[in-house]
């Protein structure tokens, strides 16, 4: 068994090989400019603050920390492109002729549904969400972020909504592989919302607001999956016809009992 896996464990370590060196590549270069960079980062968050209030650090180690987050979470984002190629290729020989044909789509989709849901969280999200975090008690007490923490949390929101509008993406595999069709994401829909506002409550700020502003977006992203998975793998008019005989069996069950 293990002889069989060898040849995909050898090339998953070229694939990771490769990203992860585009990704140191792009890490050193990022570090040079990781100065205007923050500065973009708290843009958002000093807009917010009240007077006499400014972003600080609270430990020796934190603004060399902090810079190393930044250009590391900005060398992620460049890399983006290189590590969607390295997948494709990884999972290409898996693939029919036609299918390896859309590495370009893929990989031009799949950077650009990340980059939607980082831009959304940073233009909507966190805005409205920064400013009720910042004013909220402001009355009682005086906002003195630390950047280590805020480039923190504001990493991970920007990773979790581009990572949530991968979602179309997703379903594309899972349907080319028929682990999903247009027919089971339908049905699933009652618990994908609740799946959905689970997750929106976990990586967005503690108010309703911004929970349903990722919670929305989420939403037509599954309506679109569905129209993704109907078009590469729909479900079959036998399927379709068995669950029809199905629901007019329980409908006649249902009736004899009622007798």
């Amino acid at each position: 068994m293990f002889d069989e896996l060898k040849p995909h464990l050898v090339e998953l370590r070229k694939r990771l090989s490769i990203s992860i060196a585009m990704l140191f590549i792009a890490f050193f270069i990022c570090f040079n400019y990781w100065e205007p960079i923050l500065a973009w980062m708290i843009t958002p968050l000093e807009e917010v603050l009240p007077e006499n209030s400014h972003v600080i650090f609270t430990k020796l180690q934190e603004p060399f920390f902090t810079a190393l987050k930044v250009s590391f979470f900005t060398a992620f984002i460049f890399s983006l492109p290189v590590i969607f190629w390295q997948f494709w290729l990884f999972i290409a020989p898996g693939l029919y002729d036609n299918e390896k044909k859309l590495v370009v789509p893929f990989v031009t989709f799949a950077t650009a549904m990340f980059l939607m849901g980082a831009s959304f969280c940073y233009y909507i999200v966190i805005p409205i969400g920064f400013d009720f975090l910042v004013n909220f008690g402001s009355q009682l007490f005086m906002a003195l972020p630390s950047i280590g923490e805020y480039v923190s949390f504001f990493t991970k929101l920007l990773f979790g909504f581009g990572l949530a509008f991968e979602l179309p993406v997703v379903t594309f595999f899972f349907a080319k592989l028929g682990l999903v069709d247009d027919k089971g994401l339908i049905g699933f829909f009652r618990y994908a919302i609740i799946i959905i506002f689970v997750v929106s409550a976990l990586l967005t700020p503690p108010d309703l607001l911004t929970q349903f502003l990722m919670a929305g977006p989420l939403i037509i992203l599954y309506g679109i999956s569905i129209l993704v998975a109907r078009a590469v793998n729909p479900a079959s008019k036998e399927d379709d016809e068995e669950d029809k005989s199905e629901e007019e069996d329980d409908d006649e069950e249902e009736e004899e009992d009622e007798k």
